[in-house]
């Protein structure tokens, strides 16, 4: 397995590991609080739709993107993304926005879920089934996002998803001993090595897909990671040397 193999599926596995962490919580409250068969059908359903749309979609943009315009599209959406994932990481290391809190999540969930009524469809609390359903679907969309451009640009579809399969399956074994919102994970930290992952492959990707070669091939990788390492922990200090209490958020 190549540097940039092992780098992708560390980008995936890592990225994948954050979302499966805040969709399990919501699972976990649902279950705990309306009932475990209906929450986990909820996360059944979801979970086939992201596998017909990982496969659908990652065949068809394999096959009908030309390599050069591959590259450029998705190193371009991984670079616009990746930025979004390091500015928030930035922002919290700077204490400019309030940190993922799973245990509030959690405690939030399980009031609204208390207080709801009764509503059961086809046998089901529809409540769990349709809020679970709700929360892996929308966190897993930025799984699916990852696994298919990281994937189609490496021609490695099967390697991203292996990576996203191995996330969850840590997760969902961690949470399942626990019986408890995973609020020791280090979010932020994985959300900066995420981003950095993400902006890294993305300039590197959309350079090559403009015509560029970079030098030592992927080699590369390495320097622009040291780079944006460098600018992101510059944007940190120069933050925190501001006003240490202007504009944190109140939520992630």
């Amino acid at each position: 397995m190549s540097g940039a193999q092992l780098g992708l599926l560390a980008a995936v596995f890592l990225a994948s590991a954050v979302e499966f962490v805040e969709a399990f919580t919501i699972v976990l409250a649902m279950g705990v609080t309306r009932e475990w068969r209906s929450a986990l059908w909820g996360t059944a359903a979801a979970v086939g739709v992201l596998a017909v749309v990982t496969a659908t979609a990652g065949y068809a943009i394999v096959q009908w993107l030309p390599e050069s315009t591959l590259r450029i599209v998705i190193g371009g959406l991984l670079l616009l993304f990746g930025l979004q994932w390091l500015r928030k990481a930035i922002l919290r290391s700077a204490g400019r926005k309030a940190l993922h809190d799973e245990d509030e999540t959690f405690r939030r969930e399980r009031e609204a879920a208390t207080g709801a009524g009764e509503d059961r469809r086809l046998g089901l609390d529809w409540l769990a089934f349709a809020v679970s359903f709700k929360a892996v679907l929308l966190e897993g969309v930025e799984v699916v996002f990852i696994v298919i451009t990281f994937g189609a640009n490496a021609d490695s579809v099967p390697l991203a998803a292996a990576g996203a399969a191995a996330a969850c399956a840590v997760v969902v074994s961690a949470g399942a001993l626990l019986r408890h919102p995973l609020s020791r994970v280090p979010e932020n930290t994985i959300k900066f090595t995420v981003g950095l992952l993400l902006v890294t492959f993305g300039t590197f990707w959309l350079v090559e897909g403009l015509g560029g070669d970079w030098p030592g091939d992927d080699l590369a990788l390495l320097g622009l990671l040291a780079l944006w390492l460098a600018a992101s922990r510059a944007a940190v200090a120069a933050l925190r040397r501001r006003e240490p209490g202007y504009g944190i958020a109140s939520r992630p």
